[in-house]
């Protein structure tokens, strides 16, 4: 046995449910900001077999992929109800959503801090705890500063004409980092794919471009989608190897980081280039009062069903 290799669940009806349950939600994470699939997977204890499973696809891969097919599944339909629900919800009341899963993501933050539980406070965990925090958020208000000050944010613009584009242009060769920094949301543990594009700006282009009109119109937006996809694959497999072999030699000290990371999207959440559009609007016409309340209302919401849900799977721990 290899010193990284980890033991992969033995599907019964009720855990299979629960991985697709799992994908459900790392699919809704593409598009919902404030979700992370990492998170779920960690309180439904699955978080360390799921990182060893896509490490190793190619290296075990009956195994892994076996372990992994309920998870692609359920990715699937949480991508098809994200994009046929959430989105069009996005569009109609984007702050009232953003609060509903910024209150997910709040309300399931235990379940990742609880991993620091007992560990020794050092300066190195101190440092990359901080620098947790303050790294989303400077890119989400980063991503604001820029939209104020530019009419057109590097991002998928859907104004901009593709066809004038080359297939080694600037902005497709910048959708390979961007793929590989959305690959790492899907494996570390409070960060949202969502969220992360929320605060580089590209969110509202990107899903916007998902259409058939559009595609019919910029038929080389494709380019950058394969682009989002290389880059994608290539973070996948390599992170969660380095994540793997981390965990295992420095657990606490990564898991700084990363607790970390997860407070600070939440924070990002509410300064970013999209959101700014919100409070641009309200600072027009006036803070609508009945937005505002019910965006407050689904963030109580969304707290205390994730705790709850947190509070279920680790007493469910505690007796197994």
């Amino acid at each position: 046995m290899s010193e990284y290799e980890i033991a992969l669940i033995k599907y019964t009806k009720k855990t299979w449910g629960k991985s697709a349950l799992l994908g459900v939600f790392i699919g809704l994470a593409v598009i919902v900001p404030g979700i992370s699939g990492s998170t779920v997977a960690i309180i439904f204890k699955l978080y360390d077999q799921f990182l060893y499973a896509i490490g190793n696809l190619f290296k075990d891969f009956k195994r892994c992929f076996k372990f992994l097919l309920p998870i692609g599944l359920g990715m699937l339909l949480g991508l098809v109800v994200g994009f046929l629900g959430v989105k069009s919800l996005l569009e109609i009341l984007p702050f009232a959503v953003v609060c509903l899963f910024a209150g997910l993501m709040i309300g399931a933050f235990p379940a990742v801090s609880v991993e620091l539980k007992g560990a020794k406070i050092t300066p190195l965990r101190i440092g990359l705890f901080v620098l947790g925090v303050l790294l989303p958020v400077a890119l989400g208000v980063f991503s604001a500063w820029r939209l104020s000050r530019t009419p057109m944010p590097l991002s998928l613009n859907p104004v901009v004409d593709y066809n004038k584009f080359t297939s080694v242009s600037f902005r497709t060769l910048l959708c390979l980092p961007v793929g590989y920094l959305l690959a790492m949301t899907q494996i570390v543990p409070g960060l949202s794919a969502s969220a992360l594009l929320m605060s580089l700006g590209w969110f509202n282009d990107l899903m916007n471009s998902v259409s058939f009109a559009f595609w019919t119109k910029y038929p080389l937006v494709f380019l950058n989608y394969i682009s989002l996809g290389v880059g994608f694959l290539t973070g996948l497999f390599t992170f969660s190897k380095i994540l793997t072999i981390l965990f295992n030699k420095a657990r606490h000290t990564a898991y700084s980081m990363i607790v970390g990371l997860s407070l600070g999207s939440i924070l990002s959440m509410f300064f970013n280039a999209d959101i700014l559009a919100v409070y641009v609007d309200w600072f027009a016409n006036g803070v609508p009062a009945l937005d505002v309340a019910l965006g407050l209302g689904l963030l109580a919401v969304g707290v205390a069903l994730s705790y709850a849900l947190v509070r279920y799977e680790l007493k469910k721990g505690k007796e197994e």
